[in-house]
């Protein structure tokens, strides 16, 4: 009887330690928070069955009666009977975008001249560095010298230079506050010139790819994750600028420690002016009427699938063309530009790029006709695989963007 009893207690054991393990991995799969169509049910695709459910019913009976818009907490249970986790529903009409694929050019100032870099210079008594003394740091906004609003690097050095050697009160920008501090320009003795010891910058350009137009708002979108000075790896501040239409002309295949990139031509033709430059990409605004082609409907994250995908890009003109990949979801992730892993399968593409080159982030990745994400980072040492951003992400931060130009215009008109 004892040994009957000892055996079943190590076989409990260990099922509990199971299903501690189980829910301990389950866990790291599920959202804080879901999108569902008006009547659909929330299935939680785990390798262990979870059952969705709240108000005492299973969702397939309570979503139907929900309104769009309505958001709701619903409870997790392991085989229908552990309770483990909370999750939180929110009722969305289906979604449906027009999935691009084109390559564009994007022309920025930022808000404020940007600090690049910071060097000392050599004065005849000993090396100074004014600006840093002052406390400006790289990766910092000098918006104005002396109550003068700077935009370019030729207003900086314009001010500096004629300076004489007085102090000048600066207005800088770091990490979206406003500070003030004096800053005495130093001679240099080579030159013969008043500096500061910092480089700035004014303005980027670049070429990317165009993930989708949404016809609801006409907010069009691409890149996938958010423009960043190549010096300082900090978000650009964007003051203007606006996404032209581009055609790449070369392609520097990548490989292993080597990341490659789409060569671009940019064109005068405007698509839309810059409205948002954030972690999950470049949003815009289309300035003229677009006709909307053929829709996709977006896939909710919980829809996407491990396994076969399609990446639609450009890497010849401007016409897209979709190459077959593999896809694979991450868990959380404290980047909100990694929800997948892409690896690129088809040999066209890896022969004419070598996987994923810099240019074809933004490019939409579909499933099962559905878009499901677009491409965001290649990996330094694996060229044919990256990151991707789930579509529904992008598209929540469309419609921010839509709802805000929308305000915009109210108010304008009124």
């Amino acid at each position: 009887m004892k040994k009957a009893i000892k055996i079943i207690c190590v076989v409990l054991l260990f099922a509990c330690s199971c299903i501690f393990t189980s829910i301990y991995i389950i866990s790291d799969d599920i959202s804080e928070n879901y999108k569902l169509n008006r009547g659909d049910e929330l299935e939680i695709n785990t390798f262990m069955p979870v059952t969705v459910v709240y108000d005492g019913a299973k969702a397939s009976q309570g979503t139907a009666i929900r309104q769009v818009g309505e958001s709701f907490e619903v409870n997790l249970k392991l085989f229908g009977i552990i309770p483990f986790s909370k999750t939180r529903v929110q009722i969305v009409d289906e979604m449906h975008v027009q999935v691009l694929g084109e390559p564009f050019g994007m022309k920025i100032y930022t808000d404020g001249v940007l600090v690049i870099d910071s060097v000392d210079i050599q004065t005849k008594s000993g090396k100074k560095n004014p600006a840093a003394s002052a406390g400006i740091k790289v990766g910092d906004y000098i918006k104005s010298i002396d109550g003068k609003t700077v935009t370019c690097n030729e207003d900086v050095l314009e001010l500096v230079t004629k300076s004489n050697g007085k102090s000048l009160r600066f207005e800088v920008i770091r990490d979206n506050k406003t500070f003030y501090c004096n800053v005495t320009p130093a001679l240099d003795k080579e030159s013969n010139i008043y500096r500061i010891g910092i480089w700035v910058r004014d303005s980027s350009a670049g070429v990317g790819t165009l993930t989708f137009y949404s016809p609801s708002n006409d907010v069009v979108c691409g890149l996938g994750h958010g423009v960043c000075d190549t010096d300082t790896n900090e978000l650009l501040t964007i003051e203007s600028g606006e996404l032209v239409k581009a055609e790449i002309i070369d392609v520097e295949k990548g490989s292993a420690g080597s990341p490659g990139s789409l060569k671009g031509k940019l064109s005068y033709d405007t698509i839309a002016d810059i409205s948002l430059n954030c972690e999950c990409g470049i949003y815009g605004v289309v300035k003229s009427n677009t006709t909307s082609q053929k829709l996709t409907e977006i896939a909710m994250k919980q829809d996407v699938k491990n396994g076969n995908a399609q990446i639609l890009c450009t890497v010849d003109g401007n016409t897209p063309k979709l190459y077959s990949c593999k896809i694979k979801k991450i868990g959380k992730s404290d980047s909100p530009t990694q929800n997948l892993i892409v690896t690129v399968t088809d040999e066209e593409l890896i022969k004419a790029t070598g996987g994923i080159v810099q240019g074809m982030s933004g490019s939409p990745i579909l499933q099962d006709g559905k878009l499901v994400g677009a491409l965001t980072h290649v990996l330094v040492d694996d060229s044919k695989t990256g990151y991707g951003i789930y579509a529904e992400n992008m598209l929540e931060t469309a419609q921010s963007v839509g709802d805000g130009a929308s305000t915009s215009r109210l108010k304008q008109a009124s």
